[in-house]
């Protein structure tokens, strides 16, 4: 599990509960009394460099998390109040602390008391390694320690230990990732604060035309050239396949529903694979070939069906009004 940590604060939305949602794991924030604003749940990402705090932080941020990458710990309960003047947007957010603060690192005791002083729900995750996977990692990525300075990765990595001791101690979660790998370890965060529900896969489905190239973003490209063109039908040609006569007219040709019907069944299989791995996108490219008619009308079916079934949807057609 390689981890590539940036030197400027980052900062990631998801999607967010209403006011005074249960958190995840079955934990509440703080609402307060009526009328006054409600504090969002909050966890805490850490441990040691290389060790997955990035990926955990991903995890989250894909389960609807507001995620603060490096900010300075004396700035948590700042962010916290921002929060909580958000009506109800911002109701969990976590933040990822380390050493790459460096001065502004020894802040954090003194954050944590203010936080528990305002009775905000929080939790500290650390994620820990052993020696040899961390120095392996940081080989494989040719990147020094961030606290190794003129001496060894081996250097770096006991002085950030010395460093996080403490907090190590007062951490609410421990994950060691050692022997696991990215997929294992969102499988492990998924499992703290996906709470009852599955992280849900998200789609995008996107028509193209052949002719201008494949998408490079897609993951499965399904090839609708197979299907007549209703281009070549003079009182089809001019409209898209958003239009009810070009959609009647491919989907009235042999295969055409069942290649919907047999594809569709082909995509849960694959989507409780993805699920299963800890991918929660996919881009499905539908061509023909120029991305006006065959594609476009069978994109919007596709989408319909995933739409039905719970995934959540974007539908794209590229290539539209291209020629």
């Amino acid at each position: 599990m390689t981890e590539h940590d940036g030197d400027g604060a980052h900062v990631s939305t998801g999607t967010t509960g209403d006011t005074g949602e249960t958190g995840q794991n079955g934990q509440n924030g703080h609402n307060g009394e009526a009328g006054e604003p409600a504090i969002p749940e909050l966890v805490i990402i850490s441990g040691m460099s290389g060790a997955g705090r990035s990926t955990a932080a991903k995890c989250l941020e894909d389960l609807g998390w507001f995620v603060v990458d490096n900010l300075p710990p004396a700035l948590i309960p700042t962010m916290v109040e921002l929060g909580a003047r958000s009506q109800g947007n911002v109701a969990r957010i976590a933040v990822v602390v380390d050493v790459r603060g460096r001065r502004f690192f020894d802040n954090l005791r003194e954050s944590l008391a203010d936080l528990d002083a305002k009775e905000v729900t929080r939790r500290i995750v650390f994620l820990e390694s052993s020696d040899d996977a961390l120095v392996r990692r940081f080989e494989s990525v040719r990147r020094p320690h961030p606290l190794q300075g003129d001496g060894r990765i081996t250097d770096g990595i006991a002085a950030e230990r010395d460093l996080l001791r403490e907090l190590r101690g007062d951490a609410d979660l421990v994950i060691d990732t050692s022997s696991l790998n990215v997929h294992e370890l969102r499988a492990k965060m998924d499992a703290q604060f996906a709470g009852d529900d599955e992280p849900q896969l998200r789609a995008t489905v996107m028509s193209f035309g052949y002719k201008y190239g494949l998408p490079v973003d897609a993951d499965l490209v399904v090839d609708c050239r197979f299907l007549p063109n209703p281009h070549w039908v003079p009182e089809l040609r001019p409209f898209t396949g958003l239009n009810e006569e070009v959609s009647g007219y491919v989907f009235n040709q042999p295969g055409a529903k069942e290649f919907l019907d047999q594809y569709t069944e082909l995509l849960q299989l694959i989507a409780a694979g993805y699920r299963r791995e800890g991918k929660r996108y996919v881009t499905i490219a539908v061509g023909c070939t120029g991305g006006k008619h065959r594609s476009v009308a069978m994109s919007e079916k596709l989408a319909a069906r995933l739409s039905s079934e719970g995934v959540e949807t974007v539908l794209v057609h590229r290539d539209m009004g291209r020629e």
